[in-house]
């Protein structure tokens, strides 16, 4: 008897699994967050801060993080093939690299992320007149692949990247619709 119980206790277990794993299966393989915000700014000036890797610091949500985070930046000084790698111990930072990959003048950026040890994913900001102003929106798109556990997980990539996201817009909102200080004059 005590035979018996194991065995449907280990198909039980055995049928579980690979419901688990086909469940995830079904779920979506590609996750993508996306965050817009009004700024009132000129879109071309606002394109020229989202399209330079170099002034990515000045908004960006995670900068103020780790005050003992490297930054680098290599490859050509604007356009596409510019990079920006960070590394950083601390967990909410990581570390990585941005690499443009193209560019749609006044338009669209196209960035390569690879987050090291934890895969790749791409990211992206249009930058679309309205007015006198712009709307600008920031989006991450990643694909999960054949994993099932990260596909349990895709669900939460909206929340855990939508509100840093948001953060960095407002931070891109205040500098753009903030005018360059007048050199002193003497």
């Amino acid at each position: 008897m005590a035979r018996k119980i194991v065995r449907w206790v280990a198909i039980g277990l055995v049928a579980i699994v690979i419901l688990a794993v086909a469940g995830a299966f079904l779920m979506p393989r590609y996750r993508t967050v996306e965050r817009s915000v009004d700024i009132d700014a000129p879109a071309g000036d606002v394109f020229a801060v989202v399209s330079d890797l170099r002034r990515f610091n000045e908004w960006s949500p995670w900068f103020g993080r780790d005050p003992e985070a490297t930054y680098t930046f290599t490859g050509p000084a604007d356009g596409v093939g510019q990079t920006f790698r960070w590394e950083s111990d601390d967990a909410d930072v990581g570390s990585g690299s941005m690499e443009v990959a193209s560019i749609t003048p006044d338009d669209r950026v196209d960035i390569a992320l690879d987050f090291a040890d934890q895969g790749t994913a791409e990211t992206w900001f249009t930058v679309v007149p309205e007015g006198a102003g712009s709307t600008v929106t920031w989006a991450f798109s990643t694909d999960l692949g054949f994993n099932p556990i990260g596909r349990y997980f895709g669900p939460m990539i909206d929340d855990m990247v939508g509100a840093d996201y948001e953060a960095g817009l407002q931070k891109l909102k205040t500098l753009a619709e903030t005018p360059p200080e007048a050199p002193d004059e003497e």
